[in-house]
């Protein structure tokens, strides 16, 4: 294959498209194929799932490179036949139309056994004389996708009517180029998805050793001549005998976050910290000193320290550290803590404030922490480093198949055989 420009253009006159090839053509999705979505629940509720029975897709089975049948909820064959328009059939684009994910698109290339969707997707099926999958990169394609983020409705959760979906330009060259470019973007997007995967790898292996690194740091020392003793706590081993093992609440005092509701959301000079990081900032604070924030609810995993003065919501801990604790060992402690093994909540991980207090760790005199954070301030900052050149790499390589994709199946450029 080889790329180039088509011989002659026209004014396609539908905005974000600009000139396609002259013999193109544009249609609504509506007059090439159908648009249909389940209405509502229909009553169903979550309790009505079933051990066995037929596939119930949600927006997380579509969201990665296949469908994920496996991980699925099930529904009993009353509840599939009630909406016989969005039996799953191969070919099948898969659109979600409801939240965070509005957009997401997939494809059916199988089906392992009967299969619906409910009420965030909808199900669009094209009439047998178009290349399905060049109307899947047509959709995927940026043309399509910011008439989906021009589309968004809803004061709350983000929705995208079927209407819309059935109004939808799209261009269709001749069937014959349906199909070339579609097999070119195939061969294109899995060497470019195959970077992207090896980088990813690269990125997980540093972020692993990074936290390797401070698993054993913050329990063994920077000294490996010194004695050691067992720690009895099974997860950390032994530790330097002269560490002392102490409970958090030894190390810090676990405050609970203020409501939302008493937070005054205006330009404050005082950031808002919440499960999901800043959301915001206050005309007050509520904790000046440097602290340790731990998720209550959501984020658990994910310790964050604070050196300005600060609001937290009740979504989140923050911790008043004591004397004879160096702020930033205790943070890099709070690193090593498997919260795994205290989270309560299946749905939505949570962390009780009596537990996170009785979590047991090994403690340096203070001298030996400040020598042990400055160390791992700089070796951590060298991983993040090498982490941030690499997601830098991926981020090129993801516009670079979004603009591919793009111009491929808008005719900005020509797919020919060579």
């Amino acid at each position: 294959m080889k790329i180039e420009r088509y011989r002659a253009y026209k004014n396609s006159a539908v905005e974000w498209l600009g000139e396609i090839p002259e013999y193109w053509t544009l249609s609504r999705i509506k007059e090439k194929g159908s648009v249909r979505g389940r209405v509502g629940w229909k009553a169903l509720k979550a309790d009505e799932y079933v051990d066995e029975g037929y596939i119930f897709l949600s927006t997380p089975n579509i969201k990665n490179k296949d469908i994920d049948f496996a991980n699925v909820n099930y529904i009993t064959y009353e509840r599939y036949i009630e909406s016989p328009e969005i039996m799953l059939q191969e070919e099948d684009i898969l659109l979600t139309k409801d939240g965070s994910t509005l957009g997401t698109i997939n494809i059916v290339t199988s089906l392992p056994s009967e299969a619906t969707v409910n009420s965030s997707i909808a199900v669009i099926r094209f009439k047998k004389q178009l290349f399905i999958k060049y109307l899947f990169y047509q959709i995927l394609s940026e043309f399509i996708q910011n008439k989906i983020s021009f589309k968004k409705s809803g004061m709350g959760v983000p929705h995208l009517f079927q209407r819309d979906i059935n109004n939808f330009f799209i261009v269709i060259p001749p069937f014959p180029e349906q199909k070339a470019i579609a097999h070119y973007l195939d061969t294109k997007t899995a060497q470019i998805d195959r970077k992207i995967d090896l980088l990813t790898q690269k990125a997980n292996q540093y972020g692993n050793l990074k936290q390797s690194l401070i698993n054993e740091t913050v329990t063994r020392g920077r000294d490996r001549s010194v004695p050691m003793k067992d720690s009895a706590i099974e997860w950390i081993g032994e530790v330097p005998e002269h560490w002392e093992i102490k409970h958090l609440k030894s190390l810090a005092e676990i405050k609970g976050g203020k409501d939302s509701k008493e937070v005054e959301l205006e330009e404050g000079e005082y950031p808002i910290y919440g499960s999901g990081g800043i959301f915001g900032r206050a005309s007050k604070y509520l904790h000046e000193k440097p602290s340790v924030l731990l998720g209550r609810k959501g984020t658990i995993d994910k310790p964050l320290f604070v050196t300005k003065p600060f609001w937290s919501v009740d979504t989140m801990f923050y911790t008043e550290i004591k004397n004879g604790i160096y702020p930033k060992f205790f943070y890099y402690q709070c690193l090593t803590i498997q919260f795994g093994l205290y989270q309560y909540g299946s749905a939505v991980p949570s962390m009780a404030q009596n537990v996170l207090r009785q979590i047991l760790f090994a403690t340096p005199p203070l001298s030996e922490q400040k020598e042990i954070a400055t160390y791992l301030d700089t070796k951590t900052a060298q991983i993040d480093q090498i982490i941030q050149t690499i997601n830098t790499q991926i981020e090129k390589l993801k516009e670079l198949r979004k603009t591919l994709i793009n111009d491929v199946v808008t005719g900005k450029i020509k797919v020919t055989e060579d």
